[in-house]
């Protein structure tokens, strides 16, 4: 079977919603074994019952990614992990001027600190065993500048920053490591997000960001695991080192 993922143990975090929850189920699909590091939420559960139907060994970690040792003890219990897709993301609205402190640590915290406590905790184990795949989620907001989001750029940036690094460090060890740029992605976050900022206008505005795509609609987060799917297997056992953008046009062809 071609993209087979068969015995490959993968990690992927906030793997029980949107965009995570669509590559669970997908690489349960192609034989792997899910671990979910997740929140507890109703969510995270509902998915996890979904990819042990297909997937009965797969589970679902209760983890906080900006806590190492929480990190730690889930890996404890998973043993060797073939594939670690860090996932789990927080946004932030905001220019320089008015993203407090307080926010920037916490996305930082987030999304560039957990992303460095589970690569940090899983590359020893990759490196023992002289093999091993990393996908970061990155964003075109790693590329291009996107209004209002001061601290959620900088935090994609980072991101596709230490892809490369950790693909230029770890190449002699087997480990690949590459990231995926996504546009606006139709996720439930999204739908909630419209619904928090813009209450009162909220079809307007779910239409103003699906046209700032240029292929002129969101993508599905289905199309985001297929990505990311190609990228873990080893039918990409040459790509290393790359951020790949996934953007309906956004970032070449939006001018």
């Amino acid at each position: 079977m071609i993209f087979s993922l068969q015995g490959k143990k993968v990690v992927i975090t906030g793997g029980g919603s949107g965009i995570g929850r669509a590559i669970s189920l997908l690489f349960a699909e192609q034989g792997a074994e899910i671990h979910i590091f997740d929140l507890d939420n109703p969510v995270s559960a509902e998915t996890k019952e979904a990819v042990q139907s297909i997937s009965p060994t797969s589970k679902l970690h209760v983890v906080d990614i900006t806590k190492p040792m929480s990190i730690d003890n889930a890996i404890k219990s998973i043993g060797s992990i073939d594939i670690l897709i860090n996932n789990a993301g927080i946004a932030q609205i905001g220019t320089l001027e008015t993203t407090s402190e307080e926010d920037f640590q916490r996305i930082f915290d987030v999304n560039v600190k957990g992303a460095f406590h589970c690569m940090k905790a899983i590359i020893p184990g990759m490196v023992a065993q002289n093999k091993g795949v990393i996908l970061n989620m990155a964003s075109v907001a790693s590329s291009v500048g996107i209004p209002d989001r001061f601290g959620y750029s900088m935090s994609k940036g980072a991101i596709r920053t230490m892809t490369q690094s950790v693909a230029k460090d770890y190449l002699k060890k087997g480990i690949r490591c590459n990231c995926i740029s996504p546009a606006r992605v139709h996720t439930p976050f999204v739908d909630g997000f419209i619904a928090k900022n813009y209450p009162d206008n909220q079809t307007e505005m779910f239409e103003k960001l699906s046209a700032t795509q240029p292929i002129g609609r969101m993508a599905k987060p289905i199309e985001i695991a297929h990505l990311a799917l190609y990228l873990c297997s080893d039918e990409a056992s040459f790509v290393t080192g790359c951020d790949y953008p996934i953007d309906g046009g956004f970032v070449y062809l939006n001018n």
